[in-house]
């Protein structure tokens, strides 16, 4: 029978509930374990795909074509496992079948209320995870914060869920603050007490407290949480700021968070294997080379809105043992000035992806002075349509190129909806979505770098290369290397006479691993190194 760890969080949002969780199925998977994660997220929502990227971060997309929270992201990228549309559950869902459910009549009649028909619901979608999985542990994390009124029904559900399949089967990690104040940085635990009983009034007693801190907790406080807390003392975890989110699943096998889940699960305890691990977040600490990379995107002020591109890029880093500064570029303020004088510093460049038409003259700008300036590009979703733009009007004297998303009369329409996207009124979960097959033109960069024929790879867009100018864009010197199997769909570009010029319309950055680093963002770091390569790694 599977086991279940429920993760919540305390006193403030964005406590690291995610990194923690995922580094807790890291550590079970560094033990032969197979691990399934889930999100519940407390909106109203149906999914993240329509959400403001300033607001919420990142929409991760699975290969299954849903848009999800971004923790996914960090299980993916932590417990090296593909989630799927079951993977991410909200409110919008939960109260979307239910109701679904009682026009249908499956209630016979009874009045739906929220015990126990919602929280039935929510039980219920742990168990498909279970099942579909065949995993040893399920790791549930619970989105917001203790106290929260749109939390209730979940933490219900995780507190019912215990009796559903037994007490030896269940566990509960509650990661709080414990800040320290005034000029001796004195540390308070009441919050954490005050979190601990908001738990214990919906009827849930915490196993284990990961208690963030930005400085080193004493004995008499762990021992003062744990009296007040009721928990062991050796199950209040400090979790200090590590030097990178992949050290935290070190920290924590070193304070011993997985032995004590196995031994609270009734689970064998089995050594792990942190070789593998170990020595990533070795070269991270401690690279050879540095460098520094322009992500040139809208929603730049939001660190999350691109975080899969981000964390890709030091992926990357590691497999050529360098440090990856990754430097936020404002496409929209890049058009108000010196273009090549804001990205003279910079060894690469990123064009992220975006919907709307603010700022895409300063993408545009960018993805011509790294053309011309022979600067490593790679351009992801709208980068790869900017770069078609970019193309054609400076290297095919379209004047007037654009695309149909911007300006629908445009002169040269070289990037046009989908045509299955016309007609299409509904926002959500309705582009094109997911993983699809990419065929690879043999002996091109592309092919090169990924060693295969076939890929596939996730999206996210509605518009699409305009087959008409494909033929002038090619006669220009623009390669087509990744196209869909029917040859319609553009999905990959290249140049060839310059040091790594590409760009994709889908998003490898959500594939990217710390341990399975993807190769076209290897491919960029490594024409990046060659452009710097007498920088090393100064500490100092």
């Amino acid at each position: 029978m599977a086991k279940y760890i429920f993760v919540t969080g305390g006193v403030v949002s964005s406590i690291g509930k995610g990194i923690a969780a995922a580094s807790l199925g890291r550590l079970l998977r560094c033990r032969g374990l197979k691990v399934a994660p889930i999100k519940f997220d407390p909106y109203v929502n149906v999914d993240a795909g329509t959400m403001n990227p300033y607001q919420h971060g990142e929409v991760f997309v699975t290969d299954d074509g849903a848009e999800t929270d971004l923790d996914l992201g960090h299980y993916e990228r932590f417990v090296d496992v593909n989630m799927t549309k079951h993977s991410n559950v909200t409110t919008g869902k939960v109260y979307g079948t239910v109701i679904e459910k009682e026009r249908r009549g499956e209630y016979l009649g009874g009045t739906v209320q929220v015990i126990p028909h919602i929280t039935n619901e929510i039980q219920e979608r742990i168990e498909l995870v279970a099942k579909q999985s065949q995993a040893d542990v399920i790791i549930s994390e619970i989105g917001g914060t203790i106290g929260d009124i749109e939390s209730l029904p979940f933490l219900e559900a995780i507190r019912q869920f215990k009796k559903r399949v037994g007490h030896d089967n269940v566990m509960y990690i509650h990661v709080t603050l414990v800040p320290s104040v005034g000029p001796w940085n004195e540390v308070k635990t009441k919050p954490t007490q005050h979190s601990v009983h908001k738990m214990r009034e919906i009827g849930i007693q915490p196993d284990v407290l990961i208690c963030r801190s930005k400085v080193p907790l004493s004995d008499d406080v762990k021992e003062k949480i744990a009296l007040f807390c009721d928990v062991d003392t050796s199950a209040v975890i400090e979790c200090l700021d590590a030097a990178t989110i992949y050290e935290v699943p070190l920290l924590l096998e070193e304070a011993g968070l997985c032995k004590m889940a196995m031994k609270r699960l009734c689970m064998e305890q089995i050594e792990p294997d942190l070789s593998e691990w170990q020595a990533l977040v070795d070269i991270i600490k401690r690279p050879k080379y540095r460098m520094n990379v322009a992500v040139v995107g809208k929603y730049v002020d939001n660190g999350d809105a691109y975080i899969s591109i981000g964390e890709a890029l030091k992926h990357a880093g590691i497999a050529r043992n360098a440090r990856v500064n990754v430097e936020w570029i404002d496409s929209e303020e890049l058009e108000s000035k010196d273009i090549a004088e804001a990205l003279k510093e910079y060894d690469a460049v990123v064009c992220a992806g975006g919907f709307g038409a603010r700022g895409l003259e300063g993408k545009i700008g960018a993805i011509q002075y790294a053309r011309e300036n022979g600067v490593p590009f790679l351009g992801l979703c709208l980068g790869l349509q900017m770069a078609i733009i970019e193309f054609a009007r400076n290297a095919c004297s379209l004047t007037g190129a654009n695309t149909e998303e911007v300006d629908e009369e445009c002169a040269h329409p070289v990037i046009h909806l989908l045509p299955e996207q016309k007609g299409v009124t509904d926002k959500g979960a309705t582009m094109r979505l997911g993983a699809w097959p990419c065929r690879l033109v043999p002996k091109t960069k592309a092919a090169k770098l990924y060693k295969d024929s076939i890929i596939y790879e996730r999206h996210r867009h509605r518009y699409e290369v305009n087959n008409e100018y494909r033929d002038r864009l090619s006669a220009a010197g623009m390669i087509f290397s990744g196209l869909s199997p029917d040859s319609r769909l553009v999905e990959i570009i290249e140049l060839e006479n310059h040091p790594f010029f590409m760009a994709t319309q889908f998003h490898p950055e959500f594939k990217s691993r710390p341990n399975r680093q993807h190769p076209l963002f290897i491919g960029l770091i490594q024409a990046a190194l060659e452009k710097c390569h007498h920088r090393k790694w100064d500490k100092d």
